[in-house]
Parts: structure tokens; sequence; C-alpha cells
């Protein structure tokens, strides 16, 4: 703001003025409002973020098993001569077998895993751990005369195809559509995978 002199010059006017105590309050009032609603949303937020990448983890381990068994490799720390198929193990039997999957050759190519330990020269190739309190809380079936949900699930590849053999122990006697595993964190925010026999994969 400028005021004009006797001399006809002009003067500036310092017209800055501080906060009062009443706005000062207001403002922080409102930034602190603001702060709780961004650290709330940010811990739903990071809860999604990291059920999607468990969904897609699973989802990559299932792609490289199909890779692995197309590819013909070999598992060298087993003698044999040929070629074995390859899959995904799921367990919710239990609740410590929720935080678990294993991937794993179908050595004596019966197309079940043979559940055995990781650490012997079994059928397991690697059993991934699975953290932040998540676990694998459902596997469905969807399909004609199939049971609506099972305790454990085989997704086994097996060269030269590219489709997908699904099992379970009890057998699955039904036309299957596609499976599908859900995984849920402890607020059960969940992701889903779906698995087709053709060997296409999903996720929701």
């Amino acid at each position: 703001m400028t005021k004009k002199n006797d001399n006809l010059k002009f003067v500036i006017r310092n017209c800055q003025k501080g906060m009062t105590y009443v706005e000062l309050i207001v403002v922080l009032s409102i930034f602190s409002i603001m702060t709780s609603i961004i650290l709330f949303n940010y811990g739903k937020f990071q809860t999604n973020v990291d059920i999607k990448i468990l969904a897609n983890d699973i989802a990559s381990k299932i792609i490289e098993a199909q890779k692995s068994s197309i590819s013909g490799q070999l598992n060298l720390s087993a003698s044999l001569n040929w070629k074995p198929s390859y899959g995904i193990y799921f367990d919710t039997s239990s609740v410590d077998n929720k935080k678990i999957f294993t991937y794993f050759a179908d050595f004596n190519q019966n197309s079940l895993y043979d559940t055995s330990s990781c650490s012997g020269t079994g059928e397991c190739l690697d059993q991934i751990t699975i953290t932040k309190g998540n676990f694998i809380s459902e596997i469905r079936i969807n399909g004609t005369g199939c049971p609506a949900t099972v305790t454990n699930l085989n997704v086994i590849f097996k060269r030269p195809d590219s489709s997908a053999i699904i099992t379970s122990d009890p057998v699955l006697s039904c036309s299957i559509s596609y499976v599908q595993v859900t995984v849920s964190s402890p607020d059960l925010t969940a992701a889903r995978i779906k698995i087709y026999p053709s060997g296409r994969i999903q996720i929701n």
C-alpha cells in the first residue's frame, strides 16, 4: 500500500501482519485432522498393496512352474534321467500351513505333492513363507459337480503341454472351470488368484 506525501513522492507503507492466536489454533487443528486422515488411509493402502504383492508372488511362482516344465528343466539334486513335471502345492488344513506354499517337482509322476520335508531330497524344491500376518484363507473349486472348497490343492504342469493339471486329496472327480486361491490380511483384506485348466492365471 502506498501513500502520497506533500512532495508528490510515494512512500511504501508496511502492511505485513502476523497471525492472531485464534487463526494459528485453527490452522494447526486443520493440519492435525488432515494428518490423521492421511495416516489412517495410508495403513489401509499399505495393506492393499501387501496383499496384491502376495497374490502376484503366488501367480509368478505358478508361472515359474509352468515354464520349468515346458522347458524341460531337470532338477540335478535328484538322480533322474528324465525331466519331471513342476507344480505348486497349497494347504489350508492348519493355521501354520496357511502361511506357506510349496514349489515342487513331481518326481513320482502321480500329479500330487508327496508333502515331504523341504530339508530332504523329496519333491519339495522351495517352501515360501508368507509374512506380515497374511495367509491363504480359502481354496475354492468352480465347476460342475465340484466341491465348493478343498483344504489342499496341487497345480501341476507336464511338458510339453502348458495346461494345468489340477488335483486334490481326496481326488476331484468333476469338471473344473477354474480354481480360486484367496489370500487375506489380518483385517481380511483379500486378493484372489484364479487358475484355469488351460494354464491361464488371473489376479482379482
